[in-house]
């Protein structure tokens, strides 16, 4: 079973998912094609070759036009999300880690989920940064996902609501129930998007699983840190069938019989 498994050893964003998953082989120019069937207009989608602390990594960024935006409620975005062209399993992953945001938004601010209007996270980026790391895992053809424990950061962080501890409250609800540190980098290394896409989609957290490691992305993160590369580790391939969590395998075995010879290795 292809797997994918997120090493958030500097946290996790959007942007460091995208550019993880374009480092991973994800074709840029299929990804823009897939995110053209959303009604989201005047921004571009762009990925370089950095390097973050002598590393090198992808940072993919989306360059938004901020004047043509319009404010968007969350119900705009699952309208957008549902009546789109986009595959029906992109469309159910990308509307649940939406709805786990808004949720989040929807408790922080004590109000209903409807009246959410999205400061942060309905910007453009956000929906490119969600939507676009659903197409990606799908593009990528990958089955389950997991997680390290995630490293959140410390110190403030300056947000429309202004100076706000980290991690920010929207990150800390989302969380909630995972493995979670602050390390000791003074800076937000964890942002609710990234943490809505982690933790909507991870199965699981823990160490990495049993598995054939076939590729491995490295997307960046916006500053060069001191003292630990500011990237987030992406591995992708092939989950030896015992590491799967827990569930009976019975069911299922005739699917891969061809596979057992990888057990004697």
């Amino acid at each position: 079973m292809k797997i994918a498994y997120f090493d958030c050893f500097s946290g996790v964003s959007g942007d460091m998912t995208l550019g993880a998953l374009v480092d991973a082989g994800v074709d840029l120019t299929v990804l823009r094609q897939e995110l053209a069937k959303l009604p989201v207009q005047a921004y571009r989608l762009e990925s370089r070759v950095v390097k973050r602390s002598g590393l090198r990594g992808t940072k993919v960024d989306v360059v938004v036009d901020e004047e043509q935006q319009p404010v968007r409620k969350y119900t705009d975005i699952v309208t957008m999300i549902s009546e789109s062209d986009l595959a029906p399993e992109v469309q159910q992953g990308a509307l649940e880690i939406f709805r786990r945001l808004g949720e989040v938004e929807a408790h922080l601010h004590n109000e209903p989920l409807e009246a959410i209007h999205f400061h942060e996270v309905g910007a453009v980026d956000s929906i490119v940064d969600v939507v676009g790391a659903v197409i990606g895992f799908h593009l990528l053809g990958v089955m389950t996902v997991m997680a390290s424990p995630i490293n959140v950061g410390c110190g403030t962080v300056r947000t429309a609501h202004g100076i706000l501890p980290v991690p920010a409250p929207a990150t800390l609800e989302l969380v909630k129930g995972c493995p979670t540190y602050a390390g000791d980098i003074r800076m937000e290394m964890t942002t609710p998007t990234g943490a809505a896409i982690v933790t909507t989609m991870a199965a699981r957290f823990g160490p990495l699983p049993m598995m054939r490691v076939e590729q491995v992305g490295y997307g960046a993160g916006n500053r060069d840190l001191p003292g630990q590369p500011n990237l987030l580790r992406l591995i992708l391939g092939e989950l030896a069938e015992t590491a799967a969590s827990g569930q009976p395998h019975h069911h299922h075995e005739h699917h891969h019989g061809h596979e057992h010879h990888h057990h004697h290795h």
